[in-house]
């Protein structure tokens, strides 16, 4: 399992400015900020924040009924989280891993009933933080 981070108080404000816009259904604003904390990550942290960006622009790709942009998308973003504990720099992770599964089936089945409904990313609970 990757070590978790010591993100910077600036790096912490991207974080939770990222899981904001991410839950108001603000996709591609999510990407730009989690982007700029990704550009100044080193270490095994980096695939994590890459695999949350993914993430985001695969609902941004649904948004705009991009099929096989968010397919592929997600599938990335999964793929990179799979290699994290159930929480990650503070982030529940278990629940983004299961929620994303969940779209992909349903981008596979082309079945996108509960579409109006996207996830919610949340920090872990204090005694579970990383």
């Amino acid at each position: 399992m990757p070590d978790p981070p010591r993100l910077s108080t600036e790096q912490e404000r991207l974080l939770e400015k990222g899981l904001e816009e991410f839950n108001s259904g603000l996709f591609f604003e999510c990407h730009d900020t989690l982007e700029e904390l990704w550009m100044g990550t080193r270490g095994p942290a980096r695939d994590f924040f890459q695999g949350l960006i993914q993430i985001a622009v695969g609902f941004y790709h649904l948004n705009q009924w991009n099929l096989r942009g968010a397919k592929s998308q997600l599938e990335k973003g999964l793929r990179k989280l799979e290699a994290y504990p159930e929480c990650y720099a503070g982030v529940d992770v278990g629940p983004i891993r299961s929620e994303v599964r969940g779209w992909l089936n349903r981008v596979r089945r082309n079945r996108l009933e509960g579409a109006a409904t996207r996830p919610q990313w949340r920090f872990a609970p204090r005694d579970r933080k990383s």
